[in-house]
């Protein structure tokens, strides 16, 4: 399909029947418009698709990935993209049409099975939240890899254009950290100002300060915006033996002591501090009327799955009281349910793949 007919396909379909919302037609204008409580929003819930996370590894996107996430009945998938896929640190400005063109590929197939498609940028110029190296400048402190980074998402917004927010919206940054509300308010403002210069009724989400954990309260007032947290709560139980968060208690925590409810340093970490971490912080922002999305949660390879089970049941049974939904990280690989390749877990054959049947189960009725 040419691209000129693929974005017109997209953009004809101005209601469409929602997972998750009955079957009844809704209207994207009157979805995405305000951040008012009372607002009708999908409960958006499904799993973040790697192919353009790493540039050293990137690949095609499988249809076979969205037909199995559409066959299980999920209604999500998030896309976090590292610019240097097509593009670059060294030049900024030069962009890799054909890279471009396979995203496109993510966003039609998305639309043909009927899932919402969240395009994140994971890496932007100035920032990333798993830098391999220091970067040479900061996206919160300079003005160059802010204009960069607006270069980029207005390439984006442009390009998908007419695609009703129904179906797609854009993630600023992923993960941004700890730093003053003004200078990520500064940012955010930035880039959906570009945005939606280009495109005005685009639905955006912005992750949570401090690491996709708590709202910037900022922002009460802009339109059509969902922030975004994280169901990460406790590390040593979602991250257990990682390497790449360089904590020592990940790597030295005796296996046979983690539980849960976890016991640690005399406190007991159970349903009710979970709920502590990655809810009570919202509550602000929900009060004033917003809206979250858990975009990234689940649990390591490396934790024994009983435990990861168990976890995951309270941590899903909180967020479904919120009526908030999720993204699990990810379909395939150390924290998914396709090829996690877990040494404790009896795998199923499905569709050529090894499937955690006990952990689909789980993500199905949640």
């Amino acid at each position: 399909m040419k691209r000129r007919d693929f974005i017109r396909t997209m953009g004809v379909a101005s209601a469409i029947t929602l997972p998750g919302v009955g079957n009844r037609l809704i209207s994207s204008p009157d979805l995405f418009t305000t951040n008012n409580s009372n607002q009708l929003l999908p409960t958006w819930k499904g799993f973040n698709l790697l192919n353009k996370f790493n540039p050293d590894t990137q690949s095609d996107f499988s249809e076979k990935d969205f037909e199995i996430i559409a066959e299980w009945g999920f209604n999500f998938v998030r896309i976090p993209l590292s610019y240097w896929c097509w593009s670059s640190e060294e030049d900024w400005y030069n962009v890799d049409e054909k890279v471009l063109k396979e995203i496109d590929v993510a966003v039609d197939l998305a639309r043909q099975y009927n899932l919402h498609i969240n395009l994140n940028f994971h890496r932007a110029p100035g920032y990333c939240i798993n830098n391999p190296r220091p970067l040479p400048t900061n996206l919160f402190e300079d003005e160059e890899p802010l204009k960069a980074c607006q270069f980029h998402w207005r390439l984006f917004a442009e390009r998908y254009k007419g695609i009703p927010s129904s179906q797609l919206s854009f993630n600023l940054i992923n993960e941004a950290p700890s730093v003053e509300d003004e200078k990520y308010d500064r940012v955010a403002r930035r880039l959906i100002s570009t945005i939606r210069e280009a495109d005005p009724d685009r639905l955006i989400i912005i992750d949570g300060k401090d690491v996709g954990r708590t709202p910037l309260m900022t922002v009460t007032e802009i339109p059509n915006i969902i922030q975004s947290g994280r169901g990460y709560d406790p590390m040593l139980i979602s991250h257990f033996r990682a390497t790449w968060p360089g904590a020592k208690i990940l790597m030295e925590f005796p296996e046979e002591k983690l539980t849960w409810p976890l016991h640690l340093d005399g406190k007991v970490h159970d349903r009710q501090s979970v709920y502590q971490a990655c809810v009570a912080p919202w509550k602000p922002w929900v009060e004033k009327g917003g809206k979250v999305h858990i975009g990234e949660m689940g649990c390591y390879n490396q934790t024994p799955h009983k435990v990861a089970m168990a976890w995951l049941e309270d941590l899903f049974t909180i967020f479904r009281e919120q009526n908030w939904g999720w993204s699990l990280w990810n379909l395939h690989g150390s924290f998914g349910v396709l090829n996690s390749n877990r040494k404790d877990v009896k795998y199923e054959n499905y569709k050529g793949l090894l499937l955690d049947r006990e952990m689909l189960e789980l993500l199905k009725r949640s």
